[in-house]
């Protein structure tokens, strides 16, 4: 049995109206008052587990708490309404925001969270007095949008639901902990870290992923018929439709009235969230591991962090400050991968204000 909890961390229950929420805190922060409170959001196929070294390595007088979204970790297992977008997601987190009477948080939201975090920006900033964004999904959602946002086509054909892999599903759902090609272990090893990353709690981070709850209406979710390329388009529930681009967009942040600090630190190496990114069917086609790709003119791969730099670019024009760390040998984990240089920046992030 692998213990998943490091030694300083304790898991605590936060009861809303919304669900039961699983919250990971420091146990020298429960008895604190520290001024500054940081708020984690793990990604997709994980769970709050992978914030314990960062929760740990931040200084004692900044209170640190890791949220599981529903379906994930030991939060309550409830359907995902995905034609709200990632909307269930972040409601979810403002409702333990509240509940725990947390006040403006700075909100730490890695890929799939980082989603998550920049819609609670947008629906309520009140919450959010930063906005860390760790390797997150572009600002237009994951897959079908050429670099402005525009759809490829009308359906968004290629992404959501359809695009996950069933084996990789269904070893999830197995709680497979081997080693084999395909499971959760190997995708971490291939596609969260870079190539030659060694993690001393890489246990608990397949754990982590294996806390994944499987289905229509959780991961991955549904799909529908589509008569485009490759022959499946968004469905209206679970996990990944929630990221589909005819209901993912969080470009309005550039039209807050206020615009809070953001940090955006991604691997230049992230297999995930990339300009030819490998979980993008497009960009599979293109390398002919799916056949009848149409064309580069037709299905061009998603430039993910080409539409990420422009939006936060026009985010900074219009008066919020933007900071950008890319990390060389560094994936689709920049806390785990370098934790020194991921601390210190959302440390600066964090105290910037409380120095000024």
């Amino acid at each position: 049995m692998v213990e998943t909890l490091l030694p300083g961390i304790r898991a605590r229950s936060a009861v809303t109206p919304r669900l039961r929420a699983n919250v990971l805190e420091r146990e020298a922060d429960a008895a604190s008052a520290a001024g500054q409170t940081v708020l984690f959001v793990h990604g997709n196929v994980s769970s709050s587990l992978f914030w314990q070294p960062t929760m740990l390595g931040l200084p004692g007088d900044i209170r640190a708490l890791a949220v599981d979204l529903r379906g994930f970790g030991d939060s309550q297992t409830l359907p995902v309404d995905a034609s709200r977008g990632v909307r269930d997601f972040s409601d979810d987190v403002a409702s333990v925001i509240d509940a725990l009477d947390l006040g403006a948080v700075h909100l730490v939201g890695w890929s799939m969270g980082g989603g998550v975090t920049m819609q609670l920006l947008l629906d309520r900033p009140g919450l959010v007095a930063s906005l860390t964004l760790v390797a997150p999904v572009s600002p237009y959602g994951f897959g079908g949008t050429a670099l402005d946002g525009s759809l490829l086509v009308a359906d968004a054909a290629g992404t959501g639901g359809g695009g996950a892999n069933p084996d990789f599903v269904a070893r999830l759902a197995a709680g497979d902990r081997g080693d084999e090609p395909g499971s959760p272990r190997t995708v971490y090893r291939s596609s969260y870290v870079a190539a030659g990353f060694v993690s001393e709690h890489e246990d608990v981070w397949v754990e982590s992923m294996l806390s994944t709850v499987t289905g229509v209406d959780n991961y991955p979710g549904d799909a529908s018929a589509s008569e485009n390329w490759p022959g499946f388009a968004p469905g209206g529930r679970g996990v990944l439709n929630t990221m589909a681009p005819t209901v993912f967009d969080t470009t309005g942040i550039v039209d807050l009235e206020v615009r809070p600090p953001i940090l955006w630190i991604h691997g230049a190496q992230d297999a995930i969230v990339g300009d030819a990114s490998f979980f993008d069917l497009n960009q599979l086609g293109a390398a002919g591991i799916i056949p009848g790709w149409p064309g580069d003119a037709v299905a061009p791969p998603q430039p993910m962090i080409a539409q990420t730099r422009a939006v936060l670019d026009r985010y900074g024009a219009r008066g919020g400050a933007v900071t950008e760390v890319e990390l060389e040998n560094c994936g689709h984990s920049p806390h785990l991968e370098h934790p020194e240089a991921f601390r210190d920046a959302l440390v600066a992030l964090v105290t910037a204000g409380v120095s000024a």
